[in-house]
Order: structure tokens, then sequence, then C-alpha cells
């Protein structure tokens, strides 16, 4: 399908120095178009996205290209037909034309093309196999534009042979029907997808867990968990969860407070764990130091949620936790626990603005007053409670005064 001047380009050229790119492969004979998720957001109105680019030109001629016309090349992946051109010192990422030749579920070697089409055909969903050129001109080969306007996710052609062609494909199907899918799922691809769910065992968990991550952000992200946890697809690393009703809530939460989107926040509000199981998530999805220190955390530290809403409690904590930490446990909150605020921009304006009390006595300032260094820890931390719980009005002095009238 072709569709003339069907895209405003404006949205996709993120800089006009992009031309540059397209003049180099055009003078040296090549046809260059945008490709994949940057022509499906924009249809569908996204932003953020990052620029894929296919042409017809092999990897060498397009590294050649680029050299006479003065752009600098990265050999990300030469031998996959991958080339990376500096474009205002970003990467975009070109790939060449391909035949890519899979054998359970793995590329055995590629065959580079001049054919659109043949490239086309493999690539995993119709969604993702539309192209667009400078001009806006949509080449579209497999009636991808009329799924996404109609909101059908679905593999090109036999979905068994683009599953297996790579068992990601199954979680990259439910990702992005999470983002676009609006009519019941695809029958023939999800049944697919349940015949080969065990074979995302031989992928890596840390490739299944980034696909699981992107979807859990989708819009729906619920409706699609639900038909994943029916359908044992993640049961041989990850539960089925009793908590659906709390993901759509927080989800909810945090798009009408203009917030946004979290991972690991709505990952913990579908399992809402104790500290010990959310020691066991974080080591099976292989979270990375920070990421499960955040979520081990708000596992380990209970607060109520009344004084979540209350000022002073609430700058107490800030003090105590940070700003980020305050702001996920209140949304978190509110979704576990199915709470309602009225004015919860405003809370979350005011923990971002907070000016965190600085405790204003140091170990050297009990030195001074002839108290053992073996007390000053303890000295200090009884000072600092006593100074929180004045709602941190008391003085340098009159901390003091506390240890010298003891």
């Amino acid at each position: 399908m072709f569709k003339p001047e069907y895209l405003d380009m404006s949205k996709l050229l993120q800089s006009q120095h992009i031309v540059k790119l397209f003049n180099a492969v055009e003078e040296h004979g090549g046809i260059i178009r945008f490709v994949g998720g940057a022509v499906r957001d924009t249809i569908a109105g996204l932003s953020g996205f990052e620029l894929d680019l296919a042409t017809d030109l092999s990897p060498d001629e397009l590294s050649e290209a680029c050299q006479d016309y003065g752009l600098k090349t990265v050999p990300i992946g030469l031998k996959l037909g991958t080339v990376g051109v500096v474009i205002d010192n970003q990467i975009l990422i070109v790939s060449s034309l391909k035949k890519q030749i899979y054998v359970d579920g793995k590329p055995a070697y590629i065959e580079f093309t001049d054919d659109w089409s043949a490239d086309a055909a493999g690539r995993d969903l119709t969604i993702n196999a539309v192209y667009a050129d400078l001009d806006g001109n949509i080449f579209d080969y497999y009636n991808g534009i009329d799924d996404l306007e109609n909101g059908i996710v679905r593999f090109i052609n036999n979905p068994q042979d683009r599953i297996n062609e790579d068992y990601l494909r199954i979680m990259r199907f439910f990702r992005f029907y999470a983002w676009f899918g609006k009519a019941p799922i695809d029958k023939a691809s999800l049944n697919a997808c349940i015949k080969y769910k065990d074979k995302l065992r031989t992928i890596s968990i840390e490739r299944v867990r980034d696909e699981l991550f992107k979807l859990l952000i989708a819009p729906n992200a619920a409706e699609t968990l639900k038909i994943i946890y029916d359908n044992d697809i993640l049961s041989f690393f990850l539960p089925k969860s009793e908590h659906i009703d709390a993901l759509k809530r927080l989800s909810k939460i945090v798009a009408n407070a203009n917030y946004k989107g979290n991972f690991l926040r709505r990952l913990f509000v579908l399992y809402q764990p104790n500290a010990a199981y959310a020691e066991k998530i974080a080591s099976t999805l292989r979270l990375t130091k920070k990421q499960k220190e955040d979520f081990v955390r708000w596992a380990k530290i209970e607060i109520h949620q009344d004084n979540l809403l209350s000022i002073s409690q609430r700058l107490k904590f800030i003090y105590r936790y940070g700003k980020q930490f305050c702001i996920d446990k209140i949304l978190l909150t509110l979704a576990i626990y199915n709470v309602t605020t009225q004015n919860l921009n405003e809370i979350l304006q005011e923990i971002e603005t907070a000016i965190v009390p600085i405790f204003p006595i140091r170990g050297k300032d009990i030195v001074t007053l002839g108290i053992s260094n073996s007390n000053i820890g303890k000295i200090l931390s009884k000072l600092e409670q006593a100074w929180i719980d004045s709602d941190f009005k008391l003085t340098r002095n009159e901390l003091l005064q506390k240890i010298t009238n003891n």
C-alpha cells in the first residue's frame, strides 16, 4: 500500500541534519526510509521514540556514501547489516535491507537484498513493517496502518513462522498489544504464542524482563497481563498476580496526576511483596542495584496512609527517605489501599519543591562539650529524633542545651 504525503515529517525530522544522510544515500544511487517504531509512533501520535532507518545500500556502500558526504559512521553490527551514523552527536541506526535466515529461532545467516517487500516480510508485526520517505510518503506492505488505526496487533503472514524466527517475539507481541491494541486480541497470534510459550525459557531473563518492563508502562498493561497470566505465558519465572485491579488504579492515578509512569512501581503494585518476597523478585528479574534498593525499601518501610497525606508527617518522611521515595510511596499506597485524595497534584508538587531541613548538630559540636567519642553516635541519634519530633523547630542551641541539662 502506497500513501502519498501521508505523514507529517516535522515530527520525524528531529534534526534537519538528517536530510544530509538522505542526500548522501540518494547521491550514491540508493534509497533510505524511516522504518518501524519511528513511523508507527508518529502515526499513533506518540513522542520520545528512537529513529530507525532502512536502506537498499549494503553496509559497505552506506559507509562509503556517508564518508563521501562527511558523515561519521560507527560499525555497530556490519555483519548484521547495521551501521550507526552520527548526526548531532547522536547515533542513528541504519539497517540494510535483508532476508534473515533463521534456524531454531536463531539467525543463521543474512542475505542482503534491494527488495523492500522482502525486508518487510522479515519483520515481526504488521504495524512495524511500515516505511516513510523524506516527503512523508508511506510504503506499507502488510496493511500495518489499517491495523494500527483499528487497534489490531498481529504477526506478518504465519504467526508460527515469525515466532520461530525469534522466540522473544512472543513478548513483543504482548508488549505492542498493550500499547496499541483496541480490538480483541488476534486469535491466530495468541494461539501461536501459547504454543511456543515454553521457548521463552531459551531466551535470557534480561531480554524477557526488558520486554515485560516496556509492557508494564503501556496504557493497556493490566488487560494484557491478564491474558498473559490466564495462559501461563510467564509462569516459568513470575507467578500470577492477584492484584490486577490495583495496577489499573495505579495507572489511572498516575495518568490523572499527569505524572510519568514507572515500570518498577507497577511491578510492585502487582505483587505487593513483603521484604523477603521483594528480594526474591529482584533477584529473579536481575534488577539493578538501585532498582533492587528501591523495590525492597518500598516493602520494608510501612507508612500509614494518613501520615502520607499529612503535611507535617510528610516532611519527616522526606527528610528520612528522600523526595522520590515519598512520591513513590504515596502513589503505591493510594493504589494498593484504594484511597482517593482530591489534591494529589498539590501534594506531589509540594513534595517536589519541599526544602529539606538540615540537622544543625555535628559530632564536633558534641566533642567540644567534653563528651567521649564512644557516646557521640547515640547522642546524635537522640538529638536528631527530638529535632524531628519537634517538626524541625528546635534550634541548635536548644539541642545543645539538652545535652548539658543531662
